[in-house]
């Protein structure tokens, strides 16, 4: 699986440092928010086409690999 490194990016002359997909200028935090709202992956990716299929997918994967591990017991 690709790493973060891979899919996101961050940097203070880009949007203030905003995390966004590696090579956009699309923040991440938008690919959250569509759900949020009600509305589906293919309408993120209509939205945004400079964001692959297969970077969203890694994105809300390692999110959720992220949930998971914070969930865990030490």
């Amino acid at each position: 699986m690709p790493s973060v490194a891979d899919v996101v990016h961050s940097d203070p002359e880009i949007l203030g440092g905003t995390p966004v997909f590696a090579g956009t200028r699309v923040p991440v935090k938008t690919l959250f928010e569509y759900p949020e709202a009600g509305e589906t992956l293919d309408e993120f990716l209509q939205q945004f086409p400079s964001v692959s299929r297969e970077r969203a997918l890694v994105a809300l994967e390692l999110a959720g690999d992220s949930v998971l591990d914070r969930a865990r017991s030490p």
